[in-house]
């Protein structure tokens, strides 16, 4: 350990707490004061020393000041692993590869992301026809010096002329909108503030609608509670003050307003709701010469979900699964209005669940998942098959954006061994043509790609991706393992690249996802069976997981990581405190560690979907359960764990990891690392650049490397 590091450790709170130490290479973490918070809920009093952590690093000097120590710590403790330096570099070369986005098409434009290899952030280019010369039309990479600041959402105007555009700063949910004119390159004076949680929806060429909350107080941008979104309307060349207010309900502060224009400009539908989970209400206005009329209640009620595909004329196309668990699309008639108008089903629930349907040329393209794995199909408007769109391999399959009457969208398809390659599609005869294709550094043909089925606790049988060399599996070697999971909020985890998990791959390890309860892989149910009350199904699954690779020879007993986020990052915690002999290390990334309060911060009320509500006692009693931070117990022999976040995260506060950390270090002073790595000006993940993916990355495959006993390849 460094001098300064050492010199920055004695210098924290050193009157009111005491140091405590690590026997790895004696590492001797940061002081932190122990405050004597107790709340009082239900008759039991709950401690909460690390109160104070929760205060925001950018207005506290004691927040930053522990902030500063800990990461002096954990560096000087990464900076002795020998994998490291290898992973950067092998991180660094699979990173480095031409990528695409999906075009989109506006007009005679189309208008698509790329990056060459290693720029921090992707460009945004625009070509006059599908096969016009590539025209640069946003650099973000020249927005901020430390390349933190990215473009996030953008949709061009319906002619292609105007592009409106989303700015991401440090990684924050917060966006600031703009206007720019795609012929010129010019950017136009208009600028939204406050935008979050928003989409944005041209309506024809004159202006677009987009949601916000009203501007926080000074200094309480990264914590107080987002509620009272509207949406709104920017007239193109006009103030935001001028902005109208288009819908909102300040009698119900909590729900969150989205609104979209169907491809005619025939209607507005706005959709509500209150948390995560997809229960909505969705009320319409019709569009006639520029105006509007007031707001008509298609679907009240916070019960299903319904998703708009798309409008043709007065009838409008969902996806939703009232009646339908594994969902179905509908359509509805609104020539009489909204009142009385009934939805009339067109595709029925089937075995496997509907991921997504879009409306292409005069066909319905339709996305589904059989366990967690994409196919799509084609099928015409009056629901009849048309043709299969072959895939040929487990992978993801996203996209098939586009519109009525025009037969072309584009598609990507990826896999874990497999980046994504961009694919044009036409509607009408089926053919696929390449757009983008990734050169490699590696081969994909190495690598097998399994699917597995294990048994949970309670005998339900829960799938799972396994990935290895395929000389590994020939060998059939126990090799050290990271197991991925998430688990929550109808989220579903499909295969996908990643060039971390490749390089994890290429050192010789196994990576695995796992299915668990709690995801959309197998509909609502799938969904109902990991929140709330039975949230606890989501560890036992994650639990069966390890053991089933242990049994099955996949990782030595020594040799099993894991590693979630967010979410997953509570879940990572949570096994943790519960079977923490059955985990070699781990990493927690921007977790949700106390669920006490994680309903007092930012887009944290959202939760209480899955979650349920602190302030009710029976929920209460199944978060107190559970919650990482709370069930931490002295004197147990954790694993390593690396905990990761950072100060600008304003979806996880990361305070949450701040209170975990130093739980874990105090309850466990003596044992395996247990370490926070704080990242400046990341956020939650989104826009984050590439050097600082590289850099984590690397960081956190060296840590659980180190302690499943991974090597790396001789350079």
């Amino acid at each position: 350990m460094s001098v300064r590091a050492r010199t920055l450790i004695g210098a924290l709170f050193a009157v009111s707490a005491v140091a405590v130490a690590a026997q790895d290479l004696k590492l001797t973490y940061p002081q932190t004061a122990r405050g004597d918070v107790v709340d009082e809920q239900f008759g039991e009093k709950v401690a909460d020393p690390y109160r104070w952590l929760e205060n925001d690093v950018r207005t506290d000097p004691k927040v930053a000041q522990w902030v500063e120590q800990q990461n002096a710590v954990t560096q000087s403790y990464l900076s002795t692993l020998p994998q490291r330096g290898w992973f950067a570099q092998r991180i660094k070369t699979l990173m480095d590869y031409e990528r695409f986005g999906l075009p989109r098409k506006a007009g005679k434009s189309y208008f698509y992301m790329r990056n060459s290899g290693l720029q921090n952030q992707s460009q945004l280019f625009v070509r006059t026809g599908l096969n016009g010369e590539a025209r640069l039309l946003i650099d973000p990479n020249a927005w901020a010096k430390d390349g933190a600041t990215a473009l996030a959402d953008w949709e061009p105007s319906d002619n292609g002329r105007l592009l409106a555009y989303a700015v991401q700063d440090g990684g924050s949910d917060w966006r600031t909108i703009k206007l720019l004119d795609v012929t010129t390159g010019k950017v136009l004076k208009d600028e939204i503030k406050w935008a979050k949680f928003t989409g944005i929806s041209w309506v024809g060429n004159s202006g677009f609608l987009y949601s916000r909350f009203p501007e926080p107080e000074k200094g309480q941008e990264f914590q107080s509670l987002n509620t009272n979104q509207a949406v709104y309307f920017h007239k193109i060349g006009t103030p935001q003050s001028a902005d109208q207010l288009v819908y909102s309900t300040p009698d119900r502060p909590k729900l969150g307003h989205g609104a979209q224009v169907t491809h005619d400009g025939r209607w507005m539908v706005i959709t509500s709701s209150q948390g995560t989970d997809a229960r909505y209400e969705v009320h319409v206005k019709p569009l006639k010469g520029g105006k509007w009329g007031a707001p008509q209640a298609l679907v009240k009620g916070l019960e299903h979900e319904w998703r708009l595909i798309e409008g043709m004329g007065d009838t409008l196309y969902f996806v939703t699964n009232k009646n339908a668990p594994k969902l179905k699309v509908v359509k509805v008639d609104l020539s009489k209005g909204a009142a009385g108008a009934e939805f009339v089903d067109l595709i029925p629930e089937r075995e496997e669940t509907l991921e997504r349907a879009q409306i292409v040329g005069n066909r319905l393209i339709l996305g589904y998942l059989k366990d967690a794995a994409s196919r799509a199909e084609v099928v015409s408007l009056d629901g009849k098959p048309v043709r299969e769109i072959t895939l040929n391999a487990i992978g993801t399959a996203s996209g098939f954006a586009g519109r009525p009457g025009d037969p072309e969208t584009f598609y990507s398809f990826s896999s874990f061994a497999q980046p994504g390659a961009v694919y044009r599609f036409d509607s009408n005869t089926g053919e696929s043509t390449p757009f983008a294709q990734p050169k490699l550094t590696f081969n994909p043909a190495d690598y097998q790609v399994e699917q597995r089925f294990f048994t949970s606790k309670d005998g339900t049988r829960v799938p799972m991706f396994i990935v290895r060399k395929k000389s590994i599996v020939a060998e059939g070697k126990a090799v050290p393992t990271l197991l991925y999971g998430y688990g929550g909020f109808d989220i579903s985890l499909t295969p996908g690249f990643s060039a971390v998990r490749m390089a994890w791959l290429e050192a010789g390890g196994a990576f695995v996802m796992a299915n668990l309860r709690g995801g959309g892989e197998y509909g609502k149910a799938w969904h109902d069976a990991g929140r709330l009350n039975n949230k606890q199904n989501v560890f036992d699954d994650f639990i069966a997981a390890g053991e089933y690779l242990i049994a099955q020879g996949i990782t030595p007993k020594s040799g099993l990581a894991i590693q979630g986020g967010s979410n997953g990052g509570l879940l990572v915690g949570a096994v943790v405190n519960q079977r923490p002999d059955l985990f070699a290390a781990g990493n927690a990334a921007v977790g949700v560690m106390d669920m006490l309060r994680f309903d007092k911060f930012t887009a944290g009320r959202y939760w209480v979907d899955d979650y349920g509500y602190p302030s009710k006692e029976a929920d209460w009693r199944v978060l107190r359960a559970y919650s990482p931070y709370h069930n931490i117990r002295t004197g147990v022999a954790y694993p390593a764990m690396l905990v990761t976040t950072a100060d600008t995260d304003d979806r996880v506060v990361p305070g949450h990891s701040f209170k975990y950390t130093a739980a874990l270090q105090a309850a466990n002073p003596n044992g395996k690392p247990h370490l926070i790595r704080i990242e400046t000006r990341a956020g939650h993940g989104a826009g984050k650049p590439t050097d600082k993916v590289v850099a984590e990355g690397s960081d956190v495959l060296a840590f659980l490397a180190q302690w499943t006993g991974l090597g790396v390849p001789s350079r």
